[in-house]
């Protein structure tokens, strides 16, 4: 039984145990009602406590069913609520562990709430598009203030019960308790059993209110930091009329908002990613007993930015690391990197002095590979070159433990060629981090075609350690994201070549919802770095069309932020982006000028360098590089900055039609360019990547 419920002396304690997370879908509100009605309804009993099984109340609704007829089938969470409006008896909630969105709505419409200190609460509606359906944007408001209920509510984060305890005024708890909260809350029951009138949430109003001026400014706020995003702001809305609206008609016009923005392109964009993250943990051919290796000790080579943030990612998952370079300076200007971005953290408040401390504590830094003979993982994060990174892998294969995985941080190389350097293919795997890599979600993790399927297991695992979003890819130059990202770049050079500037093409990018265009990316990251893979593919590929621009650009010295100088100026060493009349002039040399009548439209600019992602998505998915089209999804929306809320490249082709994505392709790109043959197969019988 989905619920569950038992007689404590005249209490009954109606408990939701339906693993694993107590989700609120049809047949757990149907088994709730008939057990909280059998109570409310005995003459025995003179009090309620709801409760959820051990560490978990529950997460809210079952979004599985969002979209199909069980998502409203009676009864609705917002009739279980009325039910519990209407009683005539206590009704207690105690709260352990996890209690979001629906669950937390159900708590609020009790009498009473107690909870254990380290719970944790939040209305996490807005990350899926929506807002709460069921009251959260009226009770919470008046159960901890406006200012605070909005923070919670526009952002969707979690809380512990402690702290919103602690808000001055706060109506939310009875107490927090720290031992058997079910014990403690029949306790309650029984001590109020009588008190009447029975304290409704509903009832009361928010002990501050949100000016018109303030209002203003938090939409603005909102808008900027949500660009695009629709629910941040009508959630804003919904809480100021907590204030001044009839509880009944705030009501009303939540449940409409819900619907609305559920029903929404928006909200089926945020659903596709929230499943796609969890569908690319999946490896379908991989054993499910699969055992992995521990792993309790790290080393990182190479203490530049990037293997600096790979072990500060190591740390922070409470593993020693050993960082290991040629000389004794450059692990000196690593360590005072690693501090800094602790201190940082702790100049921010997202870390105390002494957990930052603890972390340093697991660093210790070498100039000798033996130092680190024991780890159970390596991760080569050295400078992007073949000679060197086979050096590495040479000397780690003589030094490091039977056993140990070695994986390297390339992004573009072939995994499996520097696998042959050693004697222990199997154990050799890519984790390719995104830089700054201790920010970034995304890890790539490459399969090589002889690595062992618990490596590939022990790699998933380690990156959800790290807390990490990961997604399978095989073995090809720039695996999944930076392939993609090539054939990005070259659409906007087309554009580019064609007459408009940098600026036409970053603007038009970023107002579909990119945070940044490529080339502002590029000043960012360096323009050099680019050059040096192009340099690498012309060596490799003498025929292939050189990027004559972006090359002649590199060869004026034109390195991005770090030299002052790229795509854009960046006057007086500062990081904000200037149009440059040297670029310009360097264009008019290669390209004519556009006229304004010819100029495409800023979403014809995006959508052509979306397609273009589309299409080599296509060619990835057709040869196997990439499981599946969710899992390229996933990583241009965690690695690669794709408007969450538009569901990544290939469900964007799939709502737009592939008909139209390979029509306008076709359009722009060169005589004699053809389309990928999945893209052409699923276009013709009218089929989509999903």
């Amino acid at each position: 039984m989905p619920v569950t419920s038992r007689v404590d002396g005249n209490v009954a304690v109606v408990t939701i145990d339906h693993p694993p997370v107590n989700g609120l879908g049809h047949a757990v509100r149907t088994a709730f009602l008939r057990e909280l009605r059998q109570a409310l309804a005995s003459e025995a009993i003179r009090a309620v406590v709801v409760t959820g099984r051990k560490g978990c109340f529950s997460a809210g609704a079952d979004i599985t069913e969002f979209g199909t007829p069980r998502s409203t089938a009676a009864p609705t969470l917002a009739a279980i609520i009325g039910e519990i409006d209407a009683s005539t008896k206590p009704i207690v909630a105690a709260v352990d562990g996890t209690c979001f969105g629906g669950g937390l709505e159900l708590a609020l419409a009790t009498h009473y709430r107690i909870a254990t200190p380290s719970s944790t609460l939040a209305l996490p509606e807005v990350k899926l598009g929506f807002v709460p359906g069921s009251g959260g944007t009226q009770r919470l408001p008046r159960a901890i203030g406006m200012a605070a209920a909005t923070d919670l509510i526009t952002t969707g984060k979690s809380t512990a019960a402690e702290e919103l305890a602690n808000i001055p005024g706060q109506r939310l708890f009875e107490g927090v308790y720290e031992g058997d909260i079910v014990v403690y809350a029949v306790q309650v029951a029984t001590r109020i059993a009588d008190a009447r009138p029975l304290p409704r949430l509903r009832d009361l109003t928010p002990d501050d209110r949100i000016g018109d001026n303030q209002l203003t400014e938090m939409r603005a706020t909102l808008r900027a930091k949500h660009r695009g995003l629709e629910a941040p702001i009508a959630a804003l809305d919904l809480i100021a009329r907590s204030a001044t609206t009839p509880f009944d008609e705030a009501i009303a016009e939540e449940r409409a908002t819900f619907l609305r923005l559920v029903g929404g392109t928006q909200s089926a964009g945020l659903r596709h990613v929230f499943f796609a993250e969890r569908q690319a943990r999946k490896i379908p051919d991989l054993p499910a007993d699969t055992i992995t290796r521990p792993i309790e000790a790290v080393v990182v080579i190479g203490a530049g930015t990037m293997g600096c943030g790979i072990a500060v990612n190591f740390l922070d998952a409470g593993l020693p690391v050993t960082l290991i370079d040629t000389t004794r300076d450059a692990l000196e200007r690593g360590r005072r990197t690693i501090a800094a971005i602790f201190d940082s953290r702790v100049h921010k408040g997202a870390l105390s002095s002494s957990e930052k401390e603890t972390r340093l504590l697991r660093l210790r830094t070498s100039i000798d590979l033996h130092d680190g003979a024991n780890a159970d993982l390596v991760v080569e994060a050295v400078f992007e070159s073949w000679d060197v990174k086979r050096s590495v892998f040479s000397r780690l294969d003589a030094v490091m433990k039977p056993g140990a995985i070695l994986a390297t941080n390339t992004s573009t190389l072939d995994v499996d060629e520097l696998a042959d350097v050693t004697e222990r293919p199997q154990d050799v795997v890519g984790l390719h981090f995104f830089s700054p890599a201790h920010v970034m979600k995304l890890l790539e993790v490459v399969r090589g075609a002889r690595t062992a399927p618990d490596v590939l297991a022990t790699a998933m695992t380690t990156a959800r350690r790290l807390g990490k979003t990961a997604v399978v890819s095989g073995v090809c130059d720039g695996f999944i994201g930076n392939r993609m990202l090539q054939s990005y770049r070259d659409a906007a050079g087309r554009l580019l070549r064609s007459g408009l500037s940098p600026q036409d093409i970053d603007n038009a990018i970023e107002s579909f919802g990119f945070a940044m265009g490529p080339y502002r990316v590029s000043d960012l990251a360096g323009n050099d770095v680019g050059w040096a893979v192009r340099k690498r593919r012309y060596a490799e590929k003498p025929d292939i069309p050189h990027d004559t621009i972006s090359d002649t650009l590199c060869e004026m010295g034109r390195f991005g932020q770090k030299t002052g100088a790229g795509w854009y100026d960046y006057p007086n060493g500062g990081r904000n982006p200037v149009p440059s009349p040297v670029v310009e002039e360097m264009l008019s040399r290669f390209r004519p000028g556009i006229a304004a009548e010819e100029r495409p439209s800023d979403r014809q600019i995006a959508e052509r360098l979306v397609f273009a992602l589309v299409d080599e998505g296509a060619r990835i998915l057709d040869e196997g590089i990439a499981q599946r089209a969710s899992d390229i999804d996933v990583v241009y929306v965690s690695g690669y900055g794709f408007p969450r809320h538009l569901g990544g490249p290939m469900y964007y082709a799939d709502q737009v039609g592939l008909d139209r994505v390979l029509a306008e392709l076709i359009a722009d790109n060169p005589d004699g360019w053809q389309p990928a043959p999945l893209l052409i197969r699923l276009a013709k019988e009218g089929g989509t990547f999903g």
